[in-house]
């Protein structure tokens, strides 16, 4: 039987918010509102200068942290390669490119994963940014050893295009989220040591030059590659880009954390970076 083939009734692990330091907080905010849909939530002065909240519903998926003098990195440089933001179907897909497309926004890339569709382009500021739709999990192909397979074929866009409705795109659906982080990091054996090792997730792919790890029969929550980093060291203080990683995880699997990390979990709550430096904070459900 396919081991992806069913959701879990609870999800044990799934992605909450990701951070991201910006230079330009009002033109940034704009862009993932206008271009990407999301909704203005809460624009307030936080512990380290003002951030803007944004999200679907009254949700939280993205924190813009403002920091004007932040340098932005370099491209071979670990950090964020990706935010995936995951919509509810196929038809939402296409009325986010319909929408995108009548605005002037450049696509850097579309493509058919065997799992899910997705369609690629960068913000102002040079992070990276996936919207994508799930196949449902009864279709996503194993390869010999069990692992989920996946691929970069072309995505028919004319077709995808036909599926969208009619009405006027007014943002992303409520029930959209983070499906998953994309990090460029320096070497995938220690990614896999930290991710899978010390996080606890598993290995659903292994690809040219990336990994992809991911919980509860998931293709990925949060997946690395070296594709353009290969050999990068502790990321630099004080550069724009990604901030931090909010993950919601179970209660067991909390304490499953803890136990392994040692005293370092309190209050329910856990912050760890991995090998270059990219700060996740795991919160209880």
């Amino acid at each position: 039987m396919n081991p992806a083939a069913a959701a879990p009734a609870t999800a044990s692990l799934r992605i909450g918010a990701v951070a991201l330091t910006v230079r330009d907080l009002h033109t940034l905010s704009r862009y993932y509102q206008d271009v990407i849909g999301l909704r203005l939530l809460a624009d307030e002065d936080g512990e380290t200068g003002r951030r803007h909240l944004l999200g679907c519903g009254d949700r939280v998926l993205l924190e813009l942290r403002h920091d004007p003098g932040a340098d932005p990195p370099g491209r071979s440089e670990a950090g964020l390669f990706h935010t995936a933001f995951l919509l509810p179907s196929r038809t939402a897909l296409a009325d986010w490119m319909v929408h995108a497309l009548a605005m002037g926004v450049a696509l850097d890339g579309a493509s058919d994963h065997l799992v899910s569709e997705a369609l690629y382009l960068t913000d102002p500021e040079g992070n990276g940014i996936e919207i994508y739709r799930d196949r449902e999990r009864g279709e996503w192909p194993l390869a010999a050893d069990g692992s989920v397979s996946m691929a970069t074929l072309p995505l028919d866009l004319r077709a995808l295009a036909a599926e969208a409705g009619r009405a006027r795109f007014t943002g992303l659906p409520t029930d959209s989220s983070i499906g998953h982080v994309h990090l460029r990091v320096g070497d995938l054996d220690q990614a896999e040591a930290f991710y899978a090792g010390t996080l606890g997730l598993a290995v659903m792919t292994r690809y040219p030059g990336a990994l992809f790890f991911g919980a509860d029969g998931y293709h990925h929550h949060l997946a690395a590659n070296i594709w353009n980093s290969r050999g990068a060291g502790p990321r630099r203080e004080g550069t724009t880009g990604l901030a931090e990683i909010a993950l919601t995880v179970d209660a067991p699997e909390l304490r499953a954390l803890a136990d392994r990390l040692g005293p370092e979990a309190a209050g329910g709550a856990i912050t760890l970076r991995d090998p270059w430096g990219t700060r996740l904070s795991l919160h209880e459900t």
